[in-house]
């Protein structure tokens, strides 16, 4: 009989906040029975770190510059043959995806047979002068809902914007908060499911993303815990002359102390408020009969700063940013640790291969089981990343279990990180002597990475910065 497969992502979870494994105060001990009973890759990268490029390479099982999407941009179809639930269904399976999509336009089942949809504030479809736009009222399934229990209620009630580091509780009752929604809608998909069909559900939670507005319980349970200090690099801007940290949607800057206290608690509340609904949900599992037979992932699209070097969000080439949990709970797991570097585009073939289906030809991420049965040998030594932003920020990153490399496309900046002492990126040993070697191997992957990419970055030979960049590759354009 073919296993029921769950795919739990949140948005912008970090890969380090998860309490079995290490985190001193964070407190998840649905996740943690989940690495007890699987497998944990504490070496998970998101390489393309933004919602929408990241989702693509986890729904295609393709890398950046194969589903064409090295930056963040709106507005792109979703044009993709082969995905991850048009696979699962064709074989048979009833899919579902309750949650955020973020795909183009909104209501693009991507292969799903049905979406029940919520993905957060919509930034493009909301914006009325956007040449998409649509109406976010028509196309989302959650504020339908919530305006039954509250009339009038909108997203933006408690005042916090979709990407401010500004935290406060929940406003509405506990169980109207989306976390609860997204939950409330899968087990409602458990009892209107066809018994005769295996299963694959997408639960796809739109937090620890902000708002940061937990409910108050668990925004009390972190308000005074001694959460940990942010690191601060030797390189990081310590006096924040352009004065960002006055800008509560800035991506980087030195905030109010207090302020960032509230936010790493709102964060962490979170977190441990979206593990205490996946504990509702697997209690369902268990009632159903399904449990035994189910294959559950967990995984985000990608981390988020939270201070570290004076930074807020994503999209950095930094731990922070690009660290993901990846737990597979699994026959066989067994509470192994595996640190050999997996990243978004091994979801697909790992779930098809838990479910015994056979993985596209087109797919270029890896069954993650091949770690889990000691096949190594072939397995990749590092992680090509990227993400294409504004000013000098635009970077090309290669990280392994044991380092990191970056370059700065725009203005030909280095940093080298050694992971393996210093996982939190404080010391830049790029100019460091004793590195020179490891610092241009690790720069030729790069530049063989980039051979022949539209933007110019290399001529095969050496690194060329200052190229024009783009946030999308011409072939998916169009």
């Amino acid at each position: 009989m073919q296993p029921n497969v769950v795919l739990i992502s949140t948005d912008q979870m970090r890969g380090d906040c998860i309490g079995a494994l290490g985190h001193p105060v964070v407190e998840t001990p649905n996740l943690d029975a989940l690495c007890r009973n699987g497998i944990s890759f504490t070496h998970a990268y998101s390489a393309t770190p933004t919602c929408i490029p990241a989702r693509a390479a986890l729904l295609t099982g393709l890398s950046q510059k194969s589903h064409g999407r090295v930056g963040y941009k709106d507005g792109v179809p979703w044009n993709y043959r082969t995905t991850l639930p048009q696979v699962f269904t064709d074989a048979g399976y009833q899919t579902q995806c309750v949650g955020k999509m973020h795909a183009f336009p909104v209501r693009s089942q991507m292969g799903f047979q049905n979406v029940t949809l919520h993905d957060g504030y919509f930034h493009f479809s909301r914006l009325e002068y956007t040449p998409y736009a649509e109406s976010w009222e028509r196309t989302d399934d959650y504020i339908h809902w919530l305006r039954e229990h509250r009339p009038g209620a909108d997203l933006i009630d408690t005042g916090l914007e979709c990407n401010s580091w500004v935290a406060r509780p929940w406003i509405y009752d506990e169980m109207l908060h989306p976390t609860n929604w997204v939950v409330s809608q899968s087990i409602d998909f458990l009892r209107r499911r066809d018994p005769r069909k295996p299963f694959f559900l997408h639960m796809s939670f739109v937090r620890p993303h902000p708002p940061f507005d937990p409910p108050r319980v668990y925004f009390d349970q972190y308000s005074h815990a001694p959460l940990p200090d942010s690191p601060i690099g030797d390189w990081a801007d310590a006096e924040d002359r352009e004065r960002n940290g006055l800008r509560p949607s800035g991506g980087s800057g030195v905030i109010n102390e207090n302020a960032l206290k509230r936010a790493k608690a709102a964060y962490h509340a979170l977190i441990t408020h979206i593990d205490h609904q996946i504990g509702r949900f697997t209690q369902k599992l268990f009632e159903s009969g399904t449990f035994l037979n189910t294959i559950i992932l967990f995984t985000s699209d990608h981390g988020e700063l939270l201070g570290d070097h004076n930074l807020f969000g994503k999209r950095l080439p930094y731990e922070g940013s690009t660290r993901v949990p990846f737990i597979l709970s699994c026959p066989g797991g067994n509470g192994a640790v595996c640190e050999s570097p997996v990243e978004l585009r091994d979801v697909m073939p790992t779930l098809l291969d838990c479910a015994g289906i056979d993985i596209p030809a087109c797919v270029e991420g890896k069954s993650v089981l091949h770690l889990l049965n000691g096949e190594t040998t072939d397995w990749r030594e590092y992680i090509h990343g990227e993400h294409t932003l504004s000013g000098n920020n635009s970077a090309q990153f290669i990280v392994s279990e044991k380092e990191k490399y970056i370059w700065f496309s725009k203005d030909g900046r280095e940093q080298y990180f050694n992971l393996e002492n210093d996982r939190q990126e404080t010391r830049d040993l790029s100019k460091d002597a004793r590195y020179r070697d490891r610092v241009a191997e690790l720069r030729r992957c790069l530049i063989q990475e980039l051979t022949g990419r539209e933007e110019g970055f290399t001529d095969g030979e050496r690194l060329i910065p200052g190229r024009k960049t783009v946030t999308c590759l011409k072939f998916i354009k169009g």
